[in-house]
Order: structure tokens, then sequence, then C-alpha cells
């Protein structure tokens, strides 16, 4: 397959690459993508590594990412992209809630963020927009980023989870999965001690007393937006 497809009638095709850990997700928007004329499934992937052997290869114009997949998280997959194919279009697709997740995807270098509650009415509308380089998100999220754009603060009832770091963030939902602090470390690739020193922030963050109680509310956590 060429770099430059083009259909019937001359018009270029845009190429996308579908990641995501979930093969019927990736065969409801490749279903999805097919019936669009300027648009057509270059490839397929389930994990981090694999979705980088992909985007070297293929060099698609756009890359959905969703943001759990088999070996990683799609945070870190955007920054590989961006990092080193800036040309390359990045649109999450995610189960998560996009208050939480939105702004950090577009802070690793997403151009935009459609909810998969959302992804049947959204989906082609929102690759339409990040293919003619534009962001895509829910009005409600933009109406929220543009008001934190003009308050420069965070409102103070905020949910403790939003303080969290990206890396905070990920450590907590193993937490809350019921993962052992050793396996957070092989899965994350580091150490046990830098675990345990993310688990003390996260718990410092949150204002929980103990790791029983952290537990508790990562497992809350997990249920109410995994």
């Amino acid at each position: 397959m060429t770099r430059n497809s083009t259909n019937s009638v001359g018009a270029k095709v845009a190429r996308i690459l579908i990641v995501d850990d979930h093969p019927m997700m990736r065969e409801g928007l490749a279903a999805r993508i097919a019936r669009q004329p300027d648009m057509e499934v270059c490839g397929e992937a389930g994990g981090v590594n694999e979705a980088w052997q992909q985007v070297k290869l293929l060099t698609p114009d756009l890359v959905i990412v969703d943001i759990t997949l088999v070996d990683g998280q799609g945070i870190d997959l955007l920054r590989q992209v961006s990092g080193r194919f800036p040309d390359i279009r990045l649109l999450v697709i995610s189960a998560y809630d996009e208050s939480l997740y939105a702004e950090r995807s577009l802070r690793a270098g997403a151009h935009g963020y459609v909810s998969k509650r959302e992804v049947q009415e959204s989906v082609v509308e929102a690759l339409r927009t990040v293919l003619a380089g534009q962001t895509y998100l829910s009005p409600q999220m933009t109406q929220r980023m543009l008001q934190q754009a003009v308050g420069r603060k965070e409102s103070t009832d905020a949910d403790p989870v939003q303080r969290l770091s990206d890396r905070e963030l990920e450590v907590f939902r193993l937490i809350g999965e019921g993962q052992t602090t050793s396996s957070i470390a092989r899965q994350l690739h580091l150490s046990v001690h830098t675990i345990d020193t993310h688990r003390e922030k996260i718990r410092h963050k949150l204002g929980v007393k103990n790791g029983n109680e952290l537990m508790q509310r990562a497992v809350q956590w997990v249920l109410e937006n995994g």
C-alpha cells in the first residue's frame, strides 16, 4: 500500500492505523472507516510495541489510540509518535472519562479525544476534523478547557484524582485492577521502590490514610471509570 493512496476519482485517501486492545472495537472502527470514500484502514495493533512497529513501517496519516493497551499506556504511544513523527495525526478513542484523560492526551501529542460511549455518533466527524488539522473535543470538554484557560486556576471542588500525574494515575488504575506493587513495577519497567514512592504520593494527593484505603479508593474508581 502506498503512502499516497487515492480513490477511484483520484482524491487522496487518508490511511488510518487503529490501536486498541479489543478486537471487536478494532473491527467496528474498521467497518465504519471502510464506508468512507476518503479513508482506509492500513493496519491494526493491540499494544504499544506492535503499534510502534506499525507506525514506523506504514507511516499512516492518522493513528487511533486507546488509553489502555495490552502492554502499556496509549499516553506513552502518543508521546512516542508525536515526538518522532510530528506530521502524523493522533485521535484518542477511550472508555475513560473525557474530563480526566482528554487534556492529558492533548499534552502528550493527541489532536482529539472521543469517548467510546459516543464513538458511533462522533468518530467520523472526529476523524475528519483531526485530518483537517484541527482539534476535536466534545462541546462539553471544549467549554471546560476554555473556562480553565480564562480562569487560570483549578476548581476547589475538583476530583482529587485530577491532581495525579500521568504516571501516578497509571499506577492508581493498576492498583484498582488488583495488581501488586511488584507486578506493577514489572509492567511499567520500574523498580519496586519507584512504585512505592508513587503510591505514597498518590495517598497524599487523595488524602487517604493507608494502603487499604488506597486500594478501596482505586478499586472504586476503576469500577466507576473502567
